[in-house]
């Protein structure tokens, strides 16, 4: 019998020690990208990096699944720490461009 190899990460958040914790957390921030992923690119191969920068701003990165990577997208919020209606929007942002790039 023979094991295929783990399938790789999906999605992975640096620096999540960053997060303020009404954000729910790195994992929070991959399940925003996921559901947003599946409604606005469904069945679109794709990973994503996801670098918490500070308490108030997020970068990503974005790889499909043919190997282009998709230019850098940041997020800062000016007038608080980052919330959940922010991870929100950029999960969104983050899946429109997702689909763009897989012609959807």
């Amino acid at each position: 019998m023979t094991h295929s190899p783990a399938p790789p990460e999906r999605c992975r958040v640096i620096g999540g020690d960053k997060l303020p914790p009404e954000t729910g957390g790195s994992g929070q921030i991959c399940a925003s990208i996921e559901a947003a992923a599946e409604s606005r690119a469904p069945g679109t191969g794709y990973s994503v990096e996801v670098e918490v920068l500070s308490d108030y701003m997020l970068a990503a990165r974005v790889r499909m699944a043919d190997g282009r990577t998709l230019p850098e997208q940041k997020m800062a919020v000016s007038d608080r720490k980052l919330g959940r209606r922010a991870i929100n929007r950029f999960a969104t942002s983050i899946a429109e461009a997702i689909g763009r790039a897989g012609g959807r």
